[in-house]
């Protein structure tokens, strides 16, 4: 290796992925490793990195493969360099922000479910000490 790539081993730890996901996101065309070796193995660069952590971040919210493939085409036209008219820009910028406000509201309910959790978790805590014997 050139020491620009990566082996999927170090991927995943990097990522905290298992090998089995990335293979699995590699089939489903969300993620290509940038290259391989002469053995065949996979090989990824920092920016597979970085689109497989977008990926893990999505996940947890709900977003489904089609979400995260769209939002991801949308990210790879505006980085990608190419001259966008203003119109092509605007639409991806606007896909862009659907998804960031469509995260923005999950993780909204998801703090009211932790708070919920932690609330029951005290709640069961305080219900314990009451009821434990008393300690010598």
């Amino acid at each position: 290796m050139d020491g620009k790539h990566m082996q999927i081993g170090e991927v995943a730890a990097r990522t905290e992925l298992s090998l089995r996901t990335i293979r699995h996101y590699e089939e489903t065309g969300l993620v290509t490793p940038s290259a391989r070796s002469r053995g065949g193995f996979r090989l990824y660069d920092e920016t597979d990195v970085a689109r497989l952590m977008v990926i893990r971040r999505m996940k947890p919210l709900g977003f489904t493969l089609d979400q995260m493939r769209d939002l991801l085409d949308a990210t790879d036209r505006l980085d990608d360099g190419d001259a966008l008219d203003d119109g092509e820009r605007e639409a991806l910028l606007e896909r862009v922000r659907t998804y960031q406000r469509a995260a923005v509201e999950q993780v909204t309910r998801l703090r009211v479910q932790l708070e919920r959790a932690e609330d029951f978790a005290a709640t069961l805590g305080s219900r314990l000490e009451r009821n434990a014997p008393d300690s010598p």
